[in-house]
Order: C-alpha cells, then structure tokens, then sequence
C-alpha cells in the first residue's frame, strides 16, 4: 500500500539519471523504484529523492547494509 505522498510524488525523469554520479565515488547510481532512491554501491549509500528530485548530499543519505 503507497501513502499519499508516495502516490502524488511527481516521475523521475529517466534522462536525468543518466547524468547524475556519486558524489563520494563518481561512480553510476542505480534506481530503486521501490524505495525511491539512488544507490551507489561503491559508497554503500542510498540517496533518497523527494518530490522527483534527487538528494544528493552524503548526510542525507542512508547508509546500505551489506
């Protein structure tokens, strides 16, 4: 079940994607459309987006589990 939030929250655009990097790694992000964000796996973070833009600052991102 999608709250309300998460159903009105605007689409990523797909293009912009492809141009965004890790900003500790420089490395690809990839999309997790189930928690809406962008992961980098060489930092071990995920950066959340909020309202369709991406959050890329280290202290809001959230730290992976291995």
């Amino acid at each position: 079940m999608t709250s309300d939030a998460e159903a009105a929250a605007p689409p990523i655009d797909r293009r912009m994607l492809e141009y965004l990097v890790c900003p500790v790694t420089r490395g690809s992000l990839v999309y997790d459309p189930a928690r809406r964000e962008l992961i980098s796996r060489g930092a071990h973070l995920a950066f959340p987006i909020h309202g369709g833009i991406p959050v890329m600052l280290i202290d809001e991102a959230r730290r992976l589990d291995d």
